[in-house]
């Protein structure tokens, strides 16, 4: 098979959807190597910074190409992509960030992360929420078959966007091989670059209003009122959208010295924190899945993420379950995770044994399987 892949999430910094990616890509090309896969994007790719897991040694079933396209063809979806499908004649096409061509002749794969711009526009720019409201139930009509992370946004594309179950498969992501625990000594360095104390909170995300970092930052000033504990909190993820509140919180609660705001961090650098944090903290109000837990369990943290559906089938019984909106549930786990060690080392070997129950091999082969399900369905639609 020859499968054309959407590049364009690899066009930036690699956060969520670029990593997805970018991984589902590398392990596709490694659990099929009769396949030939195709990353392509009308703009170029990001290059990696230092400290990030090296891709420069790709299968040699896998490329990476940036189409040029001309006028017209600048309107990817509409012209461009569905041009560059018939010339070199694929057999699928995967959309990794919510969109597919809009006219193929070969069957089309799409994967939904999230409703998150249907279920909570707040949290996203308006006009992005507005453009996503339009061509989301368009793309998941003209989609042969939609993947999605998890079962509980199953159920919420079934709702929401009128889609039969059938058409529909849950295939969970998983944390990329880099992150595993580090000794001590390997994280020193890192967290001197960067400001971080030897006792430090971690939260790693982009800043954006449905991580609900302004909840996290109340609880942490309510932490270091109520008791002695002065661990320093990190928050660690590129600047997103909308974040005037998590700025303007920090000044208001008075600590400024005791918040750390790394930016973006490589992904050496990433595994150091995680490895050597006194908690990770997550408290998302929605996720399709949520990376960062995951991550931070293959390197050993202990971890405090949110009471929602989704987090919650991804951590399963491995991680202290707090209500999103819950300020003083939130402070009182950080206060009483802080004082008990031996829980602590409970959720991080919980952690550890839980994330190894998720691959990108794994992942890969249950992709396979749907790719396989979409050239029938293709095959009998045309039929």
């Amino acid at each position: 098979m020859l499968i054309g892949i959407d590049g364009i999430p690899l066009r930036e910094l690699r956060t969520g959807v670029g990593h997805y990616t970018f991984e589902l890509a590398r392990s596709l090309a490694l659990a099929a190597p009769e396949n030939q896969l195709e990353v392509l994007s009308p703009f170029p790719f990001e290059p990696l910074r230092q400290g990030d897991a090296a891709d420069d040694e790709l299968p040699s079933n896998l490329q990476l190409t940036r189409v040029k396209v001309n006028l017209l063809e600048r309107n990817w979806w509409t012209i461009g992509l569905p041009r560059y499908i018939k010339r070199k004649s694929f057999d699928l096409f995967h959309g990794t960030n919510f969109d597919v061509p809009l006219w193929s002749r070969c069957p089309t794969v799409l994967t939904v992360h999230d409703l998150s711009s249907l279920l909570h526009p707040r949290t996203h720019k308006a006009g992005h929420a507005r453009r996503e409201r339009r061509r989301l139930p368009l793309m998941a009509r003209s989609a042969t078959q939609i993947v999605t992370h998890c079962e509980s946004v199953r159920r919420e594309i079934v709702e929401h966007l009128r889609v039969s179950n059938e058409k529909i498969s849950t295939i969970p992501a998983a944390a990329r091989s880099i992150f595993k625990p580090l000794p001590a000594a390997r994280t020193v360095e890192s967290r001197k670059r960067l400001g971080v104390e030897d006792e430090f909170l971690l939260f790693v995300g982009t800043i954006e209003p449905r991580k609900n970092l302004v909840t996290l930052l109340n609880a942490y000033r309510e932490l270091l009122s109520a008791t002695k504990q002065r661990p320093q909190l990190v928050i660690a993820g590129k600047k997103g959208w909308l974040t005037e509140e998590v700025f303007s919180t920090v000044k208001e609660l008075g600590i400024e010295k005791r918040v750390c705001f790394t930016g973006y961090l490589s992904d050496s650098d990433l595994c150091a924190l995680y490895s050597s944090c006194r908690l990770f903290i997550y408290p998302s109000i929605y996720e399709g899945f949520g990376l960062p837990p995951l991550e931070a369990m293959a390197c050993g943290a202990p971890v405090i993420t949110s009471a929602i559906p989704s987090i919650s089938e991804v951590v399963g019984n491995a991680a202290e379950l707090v209500a999103p909106g819950s300020v003083g549930g939130l402070a009182q786990s950080l206060a009483r995770l802080l004082e008990d060690e031996p829980e602590r080392g409970r959720l991080s070997l919980a952690g550890l044994n839980r994330a190894r129950e998720f691959s990108w091999d794994h992942t890969a082969r249950l992709m396979l399987e749907v790719y396989r399900e979409a050239g029938e369905r293709h095959g009998r639609e045309k039929n």
